[in-house]
């Protein structure tokens, strides 16, 4: 014998009078509480009575019929499968974003790389501690893309603290930090550097070795550079993307010129030769005797 159903209004505990607003909220209620999700024990079958009431009363010309017919209507179950599932995906919907809203914290991890590293990209292993106690570590590998800016974060989906009530984890945010160079900076895709040259080499010219981030490359010194002078290397900056091919900033080189803070005598009458071919004014003086010959100077008194 088959189960005699409920009144309809009884199982979303509502009087005749009750506006389509009632039902709504009634169903939404009802639902939650009695959801598989949430109520397992009875197999689901509370829920679908209420989702079979809720669809006939929310429709406007299905709950008049009820009102009239009540459960002896023989129409009622038209369509009424098609309206149980849209009325369930609805309610899916709706508890989905419920628990999107109360997922777990998101974590922070703070990321560190080279400067070579974050240029031409690289893969790292983090470890993250276990978030309950006896619980294991886990090993994440990271993806550094190439060309990679401090302070880029990436997201790593539920990797982050876990859900109360069984609601999803929250996510993993890896923030990157490039570590200072002691010789290189960066300024979008281009790379700067300062190189010291001689007076010598900034005089008469050069080719010296200059550190690159792809190691030393050659680098001519024209003669009569003058100290800040820039120098432009074509395509040794950062990697706008991977592969052999990919367009390069440049390496941008600010020159500066050593002079020398001692001279030997020789040294000396050469930039005074120098200075008098070019018609210089210097203050000439004499060097400064050293101590030991300064003593020398005193006991042959």
């Amino acid at each position: 014998m088959a189960k005699r159903k409920r009144d309809y209004y009884a199982v979303l505990g509502l009087t005749r009078d009750a506006t389509e607003t009632d039902v709504k909220r009634a169903f939404r209620e009802l639902a939650r509480k009695h959801h598989p999700d949430m109520n397992p024990d009875d197999g689901g079958e509370a829920f679908r009575e209420i989702n079979e009431a809720y669809a006939v009363l929310a429709d406007r010309d299905s709950r008049s019929r009820y009102d009239r017919w009540g459960h002896a209507n023989g129409d009622e179950s038209s369509g009424l499968g098609a309206v149980v599932d849209a009325a369930q995906e609805m309610f899916n919907d709706i508890l989905r974003r419920r628990r999107g809203k109360q997922k777990g914290n998101d974590t922070r991890y703070t990321l560190e790389v080279t400067f070579e590293e974050a240029a031409f990209g690289t893969e790292k292993t983090i470890s993250i501690p276990p978030q309950m106690p006896g619980g294991k570590s886990r090993d994440i590998k990271i993806v550094v893309p190439t060309g990679t800016k401090e302070g880029t974060t990436k997201v790593v989906k539920g990797e982050g603290e876990l859900g109360k009530a069984g609601t999803q984890p929250g996510d993993l945010q890896i923030i990157i930090r490039i570590a200072e160079h002691a010789r290189f900076r960066r300024e979008g895709l281009d790379v700067h550097s300062e190189q010291t040259v001689t007076f010598a080499q900034a005089a008469l010219g050069a080719v010296i070795d200059l550190l690159s981030i792809d190691g030393d490359v050659k680098m001519r010194i024209p003669e009569g550079t003058q100290p800040g002078r820039v120098f432009r290397i074509k395509g040794r900056g950062i990697p706008q993307t991977s592969g052999k091919n990919a367009q390069r900033g440049d390496h941008l080189v600010h020159v500066q010129v050593e002079v020398p803070t001692e001279l030997t005598a020789k040294q000396r009458a050469l930039i005074e030769e120098l200075a008098r071919e070019s018609g210089e004014e210097t203050a000439v003086v004499a060097p400064r005797k050293r101590l030991l010959d300064r003593v020398r100077s005193l006991l042959d008194e």
